[in-house]
This record gives C-alpha cells, sequence and structure tokens, in this order.
C-alpha cells in the first residue's frame, strides 16, 4: 500500500488542498490482488488505490470515457506476421499505466482510507493526473501514450488505433498496445531494444522478456511456427465447475443434437449455466472447434432447461479429451488472404434461422472465424449462403485495410463458397424476383465483386472449412476439418 501511495507521490499525480465548497468529492478504496505466471505462480502481490468512480456525474467530473482496445483478431494476425517474417515477440507491462494520463477536468478525491494526513484529517486530493476508476481514467491513458509515440516517429494504424508501427530503411517496429500490456517486435532485435529503451525513460515499465503469456493465452513462439493455447485455462474451468474427472468425448457435440426451448424440461441453476457460457466464449479465442456448440447452448441462457445443462457439460468432456489443443502458425506458410462462408439452412429448430460460418485466413494460419444465427429467415439455401457471404466479405475488407498497416498490400481476395446460385447472385447485379426480398445491406458484396476487391469461388462441400462453425458434425468429418483449421497439440 505503500509503494503505491509512493508512486503516486513520483508520479505527482495529486495535491493535498481545502475541501472544496460547491463541488463532491469522490471517495477510495483499496483493492489487493494477486498477479499470476502462465503457471499460475504468484509473480506478485499488487494493492492498488481506486477511486470509486460510479459516484462520478457524466458532464460534471467527466465527459468522454471512450479509448479503443485492440480486437483479438489483430492479435492473431501480429502474431502471424512476426511468424511469416520469422521475428520474435517482447512483452512489456506499464506500471500504474492510468497514473501517466492527464485529465482536464477538477476532481477531487477523499483521502486513502488508513493514510490520512494528521494535520489535515478534513483536506482532500485534487487530481492532476487520472486515477484507477475514474470513468475517464482509460481515455487520458491512450491519449499520454498515443501522443508520446507519434512525437517518437511512430504511426498510429488507420484501422487499428491500437496499433504503431515505424518504419526504417528495411525494417519494421511493431507496437500493439492492449490498455497497459504492450506487444511489440522488430525485423531487427535491435530496434526492440532501443524501444524499450526509450519507454522506460518515460515510463515506469517492467520488462517481461519474450511474449508467452497474453490476456489469458499461452504463446510459444518456436524455430518453426508459433503455438497458441489455453491449457491453463482449461484445467482452471474444469476445476471450477467439478468436471476435472467426467468421461471424455470425441466431439463437443452430437451430430444428431438439435436444441429447442425444451418449454416442458426440468429447470436449472440459470447462474450457474451463465457462468459455464460466458467461459467457454472467453477459450474460444484460441479453440474455433467449440464456437458453434457454445453459440448454440448460449441461446438458451434466459431460461436453462437440464437438456441445455447437459449439451454445454458434453463440451466440457471435450475440453477434457483435448485439453492441449491450440492453433499451430507454421513458419513455412505463405501470406495469402482467402475466407470460406457456409451457412446451414433453416438450422435453428426454433424460429428456423439459418446459420452462418466463417473463417479467415493468412496462408494456412487462422485468424479470423465466425459462427452466428442470421436476423432474418431465409426463403431458401442460396439467400442463406448469400447473406453469410456478406458477412465474410466485410470481415476480409477489415483484413485487407489492417495488412495495409504493416505494408502488405493485396489486390483481390478469394472468398470461398460451396453454393454456385449465390456465387451466381453475387456476379449479377440484375433483382431477381427471387431476391428483390433482401436487405441492401446485403447487396454490398457485388459492389465489392465488381470492383474486384474480392472474388467468388467455389469449393465443393468436402472441402468447405467453414462447415465446422454452422452445425453439429459427425466425429471423422469434425477431427478432419479440425486438423484442417490448423488445430493440433504441440506434441
Amino acid at each position: 500500500m505503500q509503494e503505491e501511495l509512493n508512486q503516486f507521490e513520483r508520479s505527482n499525480v495529486w495535491t493535498l488542498v481545502d475541501r472544496p465548497s460547491n463541488q463532491s468529492t469522490i471517495g477510495t478504496k483499496w483493492v489487493f490482488r494477486n498477479k499470476l505466471d502462465e503457471s499460475g505462480n504468484i509473480v506478485r502481490n499488487k494493492a492498488r488505490l481506486v477511486a470509486q468512480g460510479y459516484t462520478q456525474e457524466e458532464g460534471i467530473d467527466f465527459d468522454e470515457t471512450y479509448a479503443p482496445v485492440a480486437r483479438m483478431e489483430a492479435i492473431r494476425m501480429l502474431l502471424a506476421y512476426a511468424c511469416y517474417h520469422n521475428f520474435k515477440l517482447f512483452q512489456m507491462d506499464v506500471k500504474s499505466a492510468f497514473l501517466n494520463g492527464f485529465i482536464n477536468e477538477e476532481v477531487y478525491v477523499e483521502q486513502p482510507p488508513g493514510f490520512e494526513d494528521s494535520k489535515f484529517p478534513n483536506h482532500v486530493f485534487k487530481l492532476t493526473k487520472a486515477l484507477y476508476g475514474l470513468k475517464q481514467a482509460p481515455r487520458a491513458w491512450y491519449e499520454r501514450l498515443s501522443n508520446f509515440l507519434i512525437e517518437k516517429g511512430f504511426e498510429k494504424g488507420k484501422v487499428d488505433t491500437t496499433l504503431f508501427i515505424k518504419m526504417y530503411k528495411n525494417d519494421i517496429l511493431v507496437v500493439q498496445i492492449y490498455v497497459d500490456d504492450i506487444i511489440f517486435g522488430s525485423t531487427n532485435e535491435c530496434h526492440c531494444q532501443e524501444f524499450a529503451k526509450l519507454m522506460q525513460g518515460e515510463f515506469e515499465m517492467s520488462m517481461m522478456g519474450e511474449l508467452s503469456f497474453f490476456l489469458g493465452l499461452q504463446i510459444k513462439q518456436k524455430k518453426d511456427g508459433t503455438f497458441i493455447n489455453q491449457a491453463k485455462y482449461i484445467k482452471d474451468m474444469l476445476n471450477k465447475f467439478g468436471l476435472e474427472n467426467t468421461k471424455p468425448q470425441a466431439t463437443p457435440m452430437s451430430s444428431s443434437t438439435k436444441l429447442d426451448k425444451d418449454e416442458g424440461g426440468k429447470c436449472v441453476d440459470s447462474k450457474l449455466y451463465r457462468s459455464m457460457i460466458g467461459s467457454l466464449l472467453y477459450l474460444t479465442a484460441s479453440r474455433p472447434d467449440i464456437l458453434f456448440s457454445v453459440c448454440l447452448c448460449a441461446r438458451f441462457q434466459a431460461s436453462p432447461k437440464e437438456s441445455h445443462l447437459i449439451a454445454v457439460k458434453r463440451i466440457f468432456r471435450y475440453l477434457r479429451d483435448t485439453p492441449c489443443l491450440g492453433l499451430w502458425y507454421p513458419r513455412v506458410s505463405t501470406f495469402n488472404l482467402h475466407a470460406y462462408s457456409d451457412a446451414d439452412y433453416g438450422g435453428c429448430k426454433i424460429d428456423r434461422k439459418s446459420t452462418s460460418g466463417t473463417c479467415q485466413f493468412l496462408g494456412s494460419m487462422l485468424i479470423s472465424w465466425f459462427s452466428k444465427k442470421q436476423n432474418s429467415v431465409a426463403l431458401s439455401t442460396t439467400e442463406a449462403e448469400y447473406i453469410s457471404l456478406g458477412s465474410c466479405c466485410a470481415q476480409v475488407l477489415w483484413m485487407k485495410q489492417q495488412l495495409l498497416d504493416y505494408g502488405v498490400k493485396i489486390e483481390t481476395i478469394p472468398l470461398k463458397c460451396d453454393n454456385t446460385s449465390a456465387i451466381c447472385l453475387t456476379k449479377n447485379p440484375i433483382q431477381h424476383s427471387r431476391t428483390k426480398h433482401i436487405e441492401i445491406r446485403h447487396h454490398f458484396i457485388r459492389d465489392h465483386v465488381l470492383k474486384k476487391d474480392v472474388v467468388i469461388e467455389y469449393v465443393d462441400t468436402l472441402n468447405q472449412l467453414a462447415d465446422i462453425f454452422t452445425k453439429p458434425l459427425d466425429k471423422e468429418r469434425f477431427w478432419s476439418l479440425r486438423r484442417e483449421l490448423g488445430l493440433t497439440s504441440l506434441s
């Protein structure tokens, strides 16, 4: 606790002043936590003084609170880029990051509990910098860091504003920000050392060496590629729900499963059910093989029944059988962007809406995936596939723009679909009677096909990798697609 207050003194966070008569003050409280490494060992005991920001009023105590956060696809894209260009990524952590952000508003906080000034017990602190818990703290920190990096010659990403890039003659230095965690790497390791010194000169940093554990992802950077998994998280999750000794399953869902509301079924604890779904959704960051099953079970969180809980427990039993499975990015991969799109027509038993499934690759490295029930009922398989293609197109266009920031220019992106009618529909601008009811927003794919941003290619159903995101499959088909997506065990 004393160390935290010493940090405040060094950073000139506040000044002790008389209590203002015309303005309310914000309370403070101590929060304690242990910081763990990827093995679950305690690395650091931390005490943090936090402002009770829930008492702040918008327009009086703060104006804007928004601060950008990197998307998980952007993190995987950086890992793939580093793997392809054969350089290692490093990680650093900013100590008390939010204390570095300057605030424009006039904010007063109470003295820390247990550390009141004996001479001025009724005085309060006037903040000059942000404090954890304040609504504007993330924005203030991001602005301070962003302005500092731009001053030092970095360029901010045009699409992802948490990405900063500095170009040298033949080298590139890439920096990705996630609040107070910073990932960086360069094709020349000297630039990494210079960047580390630059940051340590401006902020109090703790260097954490090679990137190995980030946002719950365990990352192993090896000579022949990069491996991403969440084995520790799976183990903790199985222990949390008491399922570590259950019988393993070969697939997350039986191919004959058709879940509905089951209104006559036995009710189960909705809090437990939602907790299990939330834990599984976090796991889909490195395990695309469970995405469809988890999303299907997530539709019944409002009123879960025993049949739904059995389906969720089967996913856990599958994870018990495959805890070490993860994404493998091989060093020898190409770096061409391509995607697969599929749809399961009328797959939802309740409202007969179709399910879209897409996945996007850089060479053989899986970067992004998607499984979602469509918003409207499709009148044909062609319409369902066409809507899915639109979603896939939007994602690859974002990836194309993101790659431009890395200096990678991609002309035409192939989207692979197994429905010839949907492919014809993207090329033919004539409004047929069968398609005039489709919402305008789904037709934007035609525009991009004409511009040659994307090209729709036919792929037979056996080689349609997005099939795994639209329906439950039998063991042989599921295992085959899982392998094609790049999911493997490091051993």
